[in-house]
C-alpha cells in the first residue's frame, strides 16, 4: 500500500460515510440517486471548493470539471503516489517520464491472429491527437510544477481545469457555461487508446452529470456533484461508437466477442500438442454441450506483458480475456466456446469465462484502475447478457472464491483478486448494485461494508509479517466469539496441519467479502455470528457502521433426521451416468460437513456434469451429464456444493435470534 503524504493541510470532518450512487453509460445502467444543488460557500479546505475554484478560474463547467474526476480517479488523491500508468492526483494527470512500460506497450502481434478486423473509422476527429491530459502540459498551463501537481489536489484539480480549457479552444469552441458544449473535449481528457473507447469515456462523464454522485474518498473528503438531469450533448451520428467488424475469412474463425462500444484485440492461446502433453485449454461447445454459468474475476500478479507470454505457452495456464490496467484495454485469447485452464478447478473451468485484470493485489491503487473497472464491469454485462449468467456473488466471483475439488487441493488455492478489489463498486458499474434486501433483524445478511472507511488491519503487503498501510476494503474479518480479541476463526481445510488462520492479506481462512450472503447465526450487541465452514463465525456489524446488511433468499438445512452432510467442491454425475468408454470420476467431500440446524445460503440448483479431458483432441469431448441434483452454496469464503436429496430448502428472511452470551475465555 501507499503511505500516507500530507501535501497540504485537509478537513475530514464529516459525521459519516455515505454509498457512492454514480452513472455511466446507458451500456453501464447504474440506479443513481440525484442530488439538490449545494450552497454558494463551499469551505475553502476541501476538494469541493477545489472543484469550484479551478472551474471558474479556468471558465470550465464545474459538473464536467468533477465529471471527469470522478471516471478518471473516483475523486481520490492516492496520496500523490502514481497509478501504474504515470497518473497523479484526483485528475489523474499523466507524467510520461514515470510512465511504466511494461504497464502501457500494447499487446503484441500475432501475424493475421491479434485483432478481429480493422478497428472500426474513427467517429471523432483527429486534431488535436487523442493524448492523455499530462502532468507537464498543466504544469505549463498553470505555472505549478510538476511536483507540485503530483502531490497538491488543488494544484492537480487546477491543471485538469486547464488542460481542458485548452482542449477546447484548440477544438475551435467556447469556453461556454453549459456542460453540453464539451462534450469533444471530455472525450479527448483520458487519451484513450482507441475513439470508441473514448466516446465511451465522454458518455459516462455525461450520465454521471445528469444523475449526480456522492461519495467520501479515502481522504476522508466528502465530495458531491449536483445532478442536472437536462444536459444533452448534441453529438454527431459519426462520433457515436460502431459495431465491432466480424470475420467472415474461413482461414481466420476467431472472432472477438466484445461489447460494441469497445475495440477488443485477439492474441491466441494455443492448443497444441507437444511431448506427452497437450495445452493449454480444451475444446468445447459451450453452450450447447455444457452450460455457461460464472464469470471468475482474476488478477494476473505480473505485468500483461509477461502474462500475454505465458498466455501463449502451450506448457501454461490460460484464461478467456485480459484487461490492461492503464487504460482498460481488453484482449481476447480463447473463444469463450471453448473451456480455458484458469480456475483451479476443472468443474468451474467447464462452466465459466476467466478474466484476468493486470495487477498486484497489494497495490490495488496503482494497479486497479478505474479504467479498468469499467473496461471489465463491460465485458462482464455482455458476457452475462450473452450467456444469461446471474449477476451475483455466487455467479460473478474472484478466483479466491473458487472451491477447491478435491480436499488435498485446498491449500493450493488462488486468493486473488483479494481482499482490496471492490466489489461493491464493480457491481454498481454492473448496474446491479448491492443492497439490502430484507430488515435489520432478517436471518440472512450479506456482507456490505463501506469500501472507504472499512480498514480491517493487514499484513504481508511489503514483506511476511509487515503491516500494510491502512486502505479501504471489501473483506470482514470473522472471531470465534463476540469479541475483537477473540481468535480468529480457523479452515482445517487450508491449514489441515492446525496452524491458525492470520492478519496476512493472503490468508482467506477467516474473512468474508462484499456481496456474499450467509444464514445468521445469532446476533450479541454490535456483533453478528453466520455459519461458516461448519462453525459459528462472528464479525463486529454495528448499526452506527455496519459491515452486513438484511438479504432474502433461499437457505438449505441437512434433512430432518440427519445429523451431518457432506460438502464436495465439485458437483459430479451419479455413478450410473458415465458411458462404459468414461472412466467415473472419484468423488471427494471436503473435510467439512453442514451439522443439523445450521443453514447455508444458496442461489443455483444445477445437476451434475463432468467432461473427461485427458486427451489432445480435434473436437470437443463429450459431456456426462448425470441427473443427480446439487445445490451450490456460499460455504465459507469459497462456494460449495451439497445434494439436494440431503437437504431441505428454507425461506430467508425472518428475525434471527439473540445468540445468548457466551462465557469468555482469558
Amino acid at each position: 500500500m501507499r503511505e500516507r503524504v500530507a501535501s497540504r493541510v485537509r478537513v475530514a470532518l464529516r459525521g459519516h460515510r455515505l454509498t457512492v450512487c454514480v452513472a455511466t453509460s446507458s451500456v453501464l445502467a447504474l440506479p443513481l440517486l440525484a442530488f439538490p444543488p449545494g450552497g454558494d460557500t463551499v469551505d475553502e479546505r476541501t476538494l469541493q471548493h477545489d472543484f469550484q475554484a479551478a472551474a471558474k478560474e479556468y471558465r470550465v463547467p464545474q459538473s464536467v470539471l468533477m465529471g471527469v474526476s470522478y471516471l478518471q480517479s473516483r475523486w481520490d488523491t492516492h496520496s500523490g503516489a502514481p497509478s501504474v500508468n504515470g497518473g497523479y492526483g484526483p485528475m489523474h494527470l499523466v507524467d510520461g517520464a514515470r510512465t511504466a512500460p511494461a504497464a502501457t506497450s500494447a499487446p503484441p502481434r500475432t501475424g493475421d491472429r491479434n485483432l478481429a478486423g480493422p478497428p472500426p473509422e474513427a467517429p471523432l476527429p483527429m486534431s488535436p491527437s487523442l493524448q492523455p491530459a499530462e502532468l507537464r502540459r498543466a504544469a505549463r498551463l498553470t505555472g505549478a510544477s510538476a511536483e507540485r501537481l503530483r502531490t497538491d489536489p488543488a494544484a492537480n484539480v487546477r491543471g485538469g481545469a486547464a488542460v481542458l480549457a485548452e482542449t477546447q479552444r484548440q477544438l475551435g469552441k467556447p469556453l461556454s457555461d453549459n456542460p453540453a458544449d464539451w462534450w469533444e473535449a471530455v472525450a479527448r481528457f483520458p487519451g484513450a487508446a482507441d475513439t470508441a473507447a473514448a466516446t465511451a469515456f465522454a458518455n459516462d462523464v455525461f450520465s454521471l452529470i445528469r444523475k449526480g454522485a456522492q461519495r467520501t474518498t479515502e481522504e476522508g473528503q466528502h465530495v458531491t456533484l449536483a445532478a442536472q438531469p437536462g444536459v444533452r450533448p448534441q453529438v454527431q451520428p459519426s462520433a457515436r461508437p460502431r459495431p465491432q467488424p466480424t470475420v467472415q475469412d474461413p482461414d481466420r474463425p476467431e472472432q472477438v466477442e466484445c461489447p460494441a462500444e469497445v475495440i477488443c484485440g485477439w492474441l491466441s492461446a494455443p492448443y497444441v500438442q507437444f511431448d506427452d502433453r497437450y495445452g493449454n485449454h480444451d475444446l468445447a461447445d459451450r453452450p450447447r454441450d455444457e452450460k455457461i454459468e460464472y464469470i471468475v474475476i482474476h488478477d494476473t500478479e505480473a505485468s500483461l506483458d509477461s502474462m500475454l507470454k505465458t498466455v501463449q505457452d502451450p506448457s501454461e495456464a490460460s484464461w478467456h480475456y485480459s484487461v490492461r490496467s492503464s487504460d482498460g484495454h481488453i484482449t481476447q485469447h480463447i473463444r469463450t466456446k471453448d473451456e480455458a485452464w484458469h480456475s483451479g478447478s476443472q468443474f468451474v473451468n467447464a462452466r465459466s469465462i476467466g478474466i484476468e485484470h493486470e495487477g498486484f493485489l497489494t497495490r490495488p491503487d496503482a494497479w486497479y484502475t478505474e479504467e479498468m473497472y469499467r473496461s471489465s464491469a463491460r465485458l462482464v454485462r455482455y458476457l452475462a447478457e450473452k450467456y444469461d449468467i446471474p449477476l451475483d456473488r455466487q455467479h460473478i466471483f474472484g478466483h479466491d472464491n473458487v472451491p477447491a475439488p478435491t480436499g488435498d487441493s485446498i491449500p493450493d488455492m488462488h486468493d486473488d483478486p483479494g481482499p482490496f478489489w471492490d466489489w461493491r463498486h464493480y457491481f454498481d458499474l454492473l448496474g446491479a448494485p448491492l443492497k439490502a434486501t430484507a430488515g435489520a433483524d432478517s436471518s440472512m445478511v450479506m456482507i456490505l461494508p463501506d469500501y472507504t472507511a472499512h480498514r480491517p488491519a493487514y499484513t504481508g503487503c511489503a514483506g511476511a509479517g509487515l503491516p500494510c498501510a491502512a486502505h479501504g476494503s471489501s473483506a470482514v474479518r470473522l472471531h470465534t466469539e463476540p469479541r475483537e480479541n477473540a481468535p480468529l476463526i480457523q479452515d482445517r481445510g487450508r491449514r489441515p496441519n492446525g496452524e491458525e488462520s492470520t492478519k496476512d492479506v493472503n490468508d482467506l481462512g477467516s474473512r468474508v467479502s462484499a456481496g456474499q450472503t450467509y444464514a445468521v447465526a445469532g446476533r450479541q450487541g454490535d456483533w453478528t455470528a453466520i455459519w461458516y465452514l461448519g462453525q459459528r463465525a462472528w464479525f463486529k456489524n454495528p448499526k452506527s457502521a455496519p459491515t452486513a446488511v438484511g438479504a432474502a433468499g433461499k437457505t438449505v438445512t441437512p434433512k430432518s433426521g440427519l445429523a451431518e452432510i457432506p460438502v464436495y467442491g465439485r458437483a459430479l454425475p451419479e455413478a450410473d451416468a458415465y458411458p462404459a468408454d468414461i472412466e467415473e470420476a472419484p468423488e471427494a467431500p471436503l473435510p467439512y460437513t453442514v451439522k443439523a440446524g445450521q443453514r447455508y445460503v444458496t442461489q443455483a440448483r444445477l445437476t451434475g456434469s463432468y467432461t473427461d479431458r485427458s486427451a489432445f483432441a480435434y473436437s470437443p469431448s463429450p459431456v456426462v451429464q448425470g441427473s443427480e441434483e446439487y445445490y451450490e452454496i456460499q460455504f465459507g469464503y469459497r462456494l460449495g456444493y451439497v445434494r439436494a436429496s440431503d437437504v431441505e430448502v428454507v425461506d430467508a428472511p425472518g428475525p434471527a435470534p439473540e445468540q445468548p452470551a457466551r462465557p469468555q475465555s482469558k
